[in-house]
């Protein structure tokens, strides 16, 4: 049989496949160092090792880093996704990843190693989605080091992908939205307060309204065109960028008294525009909720905003968020079709929708079960 074995030490062998000669006639040798009981269990070793080395399939220890592996891998990563994802990257993977496994050797990680992670997250309070965030990320570094032969095998394949369990958040019932309505009619900040209108009558997303240019509504057709979203990265600043899926390019037809507002508000924003003259900030955009001078919000001005919103009017407070969510659980009690509250939403498909919101749609299948009831009086 090709190859031979070396004792090392106590339980350690090295096994070793001679390949000839190269062209400078020094010897070519393929090694490796495993642990076994006795000879004959290493003579085992040996056979699988010279399998893997004919079959091209053993990959030499590279004995690099996990920490060092994941900078390569960030490059890598940074040519294919978007600057904000990249953040979101950075923030995993230097909060716990690399914490929990910067240290190891690429090639030392094993399933158990990330099972234990995985399970910590859980154990510490993240939501199912942040969790599956972590895997995913891990996910793909270990693809990369086996597709650059860093590692033979990739751990990942045997540690279960975390499920997302949806939350549909806090929300308004009809009376609440009721309220929230009055007061917001008599709010004097007419942008913010038209922009929380927007989000509970249109379920769009904070990113998708921050966006919202005036080309994107057409008044005649009574429509407004979902195409963009806007995030902020440190690095890059303000950038346009399509919306979360493929689905999230809609029409939304907003209720005609929200047209009429918007329209109010574009008259306002024409003002502004020609009052800011060469300080105008918005350059060849003009967002529809924007600074005076035309500059995007920073996507977390309306979250502040709403905070002490609720806090001065001592409404039941929720985040920006659930406003979306709001305005999905309305359409459902005043009842609307799933799939047409699908489609507004910009949902992948039905079936986030049904995992989101099942349980109200259930509740209001209650109410008409009650209704029907009538019948046998």
């Amino acid at each position: 049989m090709a190859g031979h074995i070396q004792k090392r030490g106590k339980d350690s062998y090295l096994l070793v496949y001679p390949m000839g000669y190269d062209q400078n006639g020094k010897r070519i040798r393929k090694t490796k160092t495993v642990k076994a009981k006795n000879q004959t269990e290493a003579k085992k070793q040996l056979a699988a090792f010279v399998t893997e080395v004919e079959t091209g399939s053993y990959v030499a220890p590279s004995h690099t880093r996990f920490a060092d592996y994941v900078k390569l891998w960030r490059k890598d990563a940074a040519k294919k996704v978007a600057p904000k994802t990249i953040e979101t990257y950075d923030y995993v993977l230097n909060k716990r990843i690399v914490v929990a496994l910067g240290h190891f050797k690429m090639e030392d990680i094993s399933h158990v190693h990330i099972t234990d992670l995985i399970e910590s997250l859980a154990s510490n309070g993240l939501s199912s989605a942040t969790i599956q965030k972590h895997y995913n990320v891990l996910s793909s570094i270990f693809k990369l080091a086996v597709r650059n032969e860093m590692i033979q095998k990739n751990p990942m394949e045997k540690v279960d992908k975390p499920s997302v369990t949806y939350k549909a958040g806090n929300v308004y019932n009809s009376d609440e939205l009721r309220q929230l309505f009055q007061i917001l009619n008599e709010e004097e900040n007419k942008q913010m307060a038209l922009m929380i209108k927007m989000a509970l009558k249109t379920g769009m997303r904070k990113g998708e309204l921050l966006a919202l240019q005036w080309d994107d509504i057409d008044f005649d057709k009574n429509t407004i065109h979902v195409r963009h979203s806007l995030s902020y990265t440190k690095l890059n600043g303000y950038q346009l960028k399509e919306p979360k899926t493929k689905k999230s390019i809609r029409k939304v037809a907003p209720p005609s008294q929200l047209m009429d507002e918007l329209k109010s508000h574009k008259q306002i924003k024409k003002t502004d525009r020609n009052n800011a003259v060469e300080l105008w900030d918005g350059g060849n955009h003009f967002f529809v909720f924007s600074t005076d001078l035309g500059k995007p919000f920073f996507p977390g001005v309306p979250n502040t905003w709403l905070t002490r919103f609720f806090k001065r009017t001592g409404l039941k407070r929720i985040r920006f968020h659930d406003l979306r969510h709001t305005a999905a659980t309305d359409l459902i009690n005043k009842g609307a079709n799933i799939h047409s509250i699908s489609n507004r939403l910009g949902h992948s498909n039905i079936g986030t929708t049904m995992n989101i919101y099942g349980h109200y749609l259930e509740e209001a299948d209650q109410k008409i079960a009650a209704m029907l009831e009538d019948d046998y009086i």
